[in-house]
C-alpha cells in the first residue's frame, strides 16, 4: 500500500502544534508495518534555509490553472527512513513566508498547495523522480489540505485516479479555512455540489469540503470523535459530522517513544526508568530547581506547565486558580509557553508576585520542556477542548502526574485517582472551566503528594508503564486506509445511474 501524506506541517521541518508531531511520527510507524508512506509538504522559506544541506532538488513541472501558470519545484530528503517531498513555487511557498501568515494569503496559498499536490503525485507516478511511484491513498490533514479529497473526487473520472482513496484527519476543528469561495473561483476549482455541503452552507469552507468528500474521516482521539458531533466542539460543522458518522472514527495519537524516553533522554542529567524512578527521578527535580533559582527541596511539590498560551488551552481561567493556590499553599511553579499577550502577562505576574517559588519562561524550548516533564511532580493541562494532547502522555511517561480537564484526548489517556491506595489512576481530573476547579484539584493533588506517597508512586509507575507508542494507532490507520480503498473501488455513480444522458 502506498500512502502520500499531504500536510502543511511535519516535525522537525515545520511545526505549530500536534499536526506536525503526527505527520513527523506516523509515517515512520506505518513504514515499520510495510506501508510505503511518504510526505508532501510546502517548502517554506526558513525551512529551506535551515535544512538546505539536507534537502536536494529533484524535478520541476509547469502547473496551469485559471489564474495563470506556475513553475513548481520538487525537493527531497529522507527523515528517519521516511521519504519527504517539498513543494516550492513562487510566490506561494518561497522566500520568507513561514507556516501561517495572514488568513487571506494562507487560504490562497494552501488552495494552490492542494491543487499542486495532486499534480506532483501525478508527476511522481510518471517517473519524474526515478521509478514511478503513485499513491493508493491520499491522506490530508486539517483545513490546509481539506480541498484534496474534493480534487480527487473530481479527478476520478480519469482512469488513473479512479481507485485512489482519500482519508482526511481533523486535528483541530476550530480552524476551518472559512469563506474561501472567491479564492476557489480564482484558482479554477469547480463548484462543490455535495447536497449536505450545500444545505449547510459550507461550500466555501475548506475543512467542511474535506469532511464532505473524503472517503474516510478521523480525528485524533475516540472521545473527541464523540464531542465533534455537538455544537460545543463542532464549531458549526457538527451537522456534516453527523452525516458522515458511519465513515468517521477517533484514533488516538501516539508519541515518539524513542525521543521521549527518560531512560535515554540526552537532555536529562539523570536517567531513570520504571524500576529506579523512586530514587533517580528526584535528582532531575533538584537540578531543575537549582538551575531556575528555586529552593531545592525534594518534599516541595513542583507544578509544571508546558503549553501554548491560547484560549483553547484554558490558561485564562486556570491562572487565577493557580495564583490563589500559590498564595495559600507551599508549592513551586515552573511554566513554559508562549501565545496571547494578555495570558503571557498573567503568567509573568505570577513570577513577579511569587518570585521565590515561581519561574516563568515565555517562549518555547523543547529541551527545557523535557526537563520539566522529568523534574515536575505535576503537569497542569486545563484545556477547554483537546483533540488529543501530547503533553499529558509525555508527562506520564516521564513520571509527572497530569492534572487535566475531562475532555477529548485528556479523558482518553488519563485515569482519575481513586483517592485511596492508588489501585487505579494516573492523574487528577476536573470538569468545570472555573478557577476554583483548578485550585481545588491541585490542592487534592498536593495533599496526595504529601500524605499518600505510596499511592502517588503507584500512579507514577502505572503511568510510566502505559504504551503510548504509535504501534496500535498505526494498525488502526492501516485499517482505515483499507476501508477507504474499499469505498473508492466501489462502482462510481454514473450519469445513467442518475437517469441522465451525456449532453449532446
Amino acid at each position: 500500500m502506498r500512502v502520500l501524506f499531504v500536510s502543511a506541517e511535519m516535525a522537525p521541518f515545520a511545526k505549530a502544534g500536534g499536526l506536525g508531531d503526527v505527520v513527523g511520527s506516523l509515517p515512520r510507524a506505518l513504514r515499520d508495518k510495510g506501508v510505503d508512506a511518504r510526505v508532501l509538504m510546502p517548502l517554506y522559506g526558513p525551512v529551506k534555509a535551515k535544512f538546505d544541506d539536507e534537502i536536494a532538488y529533484r524535478f520541476q513541472f509547469r502547473f496551469n490553472r485559471r489564474s495563470g501558470s506556475a513553475d513548481v519545484y520538487i525537493h527531497y530528503t529522507e527523515h528517519d527512513g521516511v521519504p519527504v517531498y517539498f513543494l516550492e513555487s513562487w510566490p506561494f511557498f518561497s522566500g520568507g513566508d513561514y507556516l501561517y501568515t495572514d488568513i487571506n494569503w494562507d487560504r490562497e496559498r494552501f488552495i494552490f498547495f492542494s491543487q499542486a499536490a495532486l499534480a506532483a503525485a501525478w508527476e511522481l507516478g510518471q517517473g519524474q523522480d526515478g521509478d514511478p511511484w503513485f499513491p493508493d491513498v491520499l491522506h490530508s490533514h486539517d483545513w490546509h489540505t481539506g480541498l484534496v479529497p474534493f480534487l480527487l473526487h473530481e479527478a476520478r473520472y480519469g482512469e488513473d485516479w479512479a481507485n485512489v482513496a482519500s482519508v482526511h484527519t481533523i486535528h483541530n476543528m476550530a480552524y476551518q479555512g472559512w469563506e474561501a469561495g472567491g479564492f476557489l473561483f480564482e484558482a479554477g476549482v469547480p463548484g462543490r455540489h455535495d447536497p449536505h455541503l450545500v444545505y449547510q452552507d459550507k461550500v466555501d469552507n475548506l475543512l467542511g469540503i474535506g469532511i464532505a468528500y473524503a472517503d474516510k474521516l478521523n480525528t485524533v482521539s475516540p472521545r473527541h470523535a464523540i464531542e465533534l458531533h455537538y455544537p460545543r466542539f463542532g464549531e458549526g460543522l457538527e451537522g456534516l459530522i453527523w452525516v458522515r458518522d458511519q465513515d468517521f472514527v477517533g484514533i488516538l495519537n501516539g508519541i515518539d517513544t524513542t525521543a521521549f524516553d527518560p531512560a535515554a533522554d540526552r537532555h536529562l542529567a539523570h536517567h531513570y526508568d520504571g524500576a529506579n524512578f523512586r530514587t533517580e527521578r528526584v535528582k532531575n527535580k533538584r537540578r531543575l530547581q537549582a538551575d531556575l533559582w528555586l529552593e531545592p527541596d525534594d518534599d516541595m511539590p513542583l507544578i509544571g506547565i508546558v503549553t501554548r498560551l491560547v484560549d483553547q488551552k484554558g490558561m485564562d481561567f486556570a491562572l487565577p486558580g493557580v495564583r490563589r493556590l500559590l498564595a495559600e499553599s507551599n508549592a513551586q511553579l515552573v511554566a513554559l509557553g508562549t501565545g496571547k499577550p494578555e495570558i503571557e502577562r498573567q503568567l509573568r505576574a505570577l513570577e513577579w508576585d511569587f518570585g521565590w517559588k515561581s519561574k516563568v519562561m515565555i517562549g518555547f524550548d523543547p529541551h527545557l520542556a523535557q526537563r520539566i516533564y522529568a523534574g515536575a511532580d505535576l503537569l497542569l493541562v486545563p484545556s477547554r477542548y483537546e483533540p488529543c494532547g501530547l503533553t499529558q502522555m509525555i508527562a506520564m511517561r516521564y513520571g509527572a502526574l497530569p492534572v487535566v480537564r475531562e475532555t477529548g484526548g485528556l479523558a482518553d489517556t488519563v485515569t482519575n485517582f481513586d483517592n485511596g491506595v492508588g489501585d487505579s489512576g494516573t492523574g487528577f481530573m476536573f470538569l468545570f472551566e472555573e478557577p476554583d476547579a483548578v485550585r481545588l484539584t491541585l490542592h487534592w493533588a498536593l495533599d496526595t503528594f504529601r500524605r499518600n506517597r505510596s499511592a502517588w508512586e503507584r500512579m507514577q509507575a502505572r503511568g510510566m508503564a502505559l504504551d503510548f507508542s504509535w504501534d496500535e494507532p498505526a494498525r488502526q490507520y492501516i485499517a482505515l486506509y483499507e476501508a477507504a480503498l474499499d469505498t473508492a473501488s466501489a462502482a462510481p455513480v454514473t450519469l445513467s445511474d442518475l437517469g441522465r444522458e451525456l449532453p449532446r
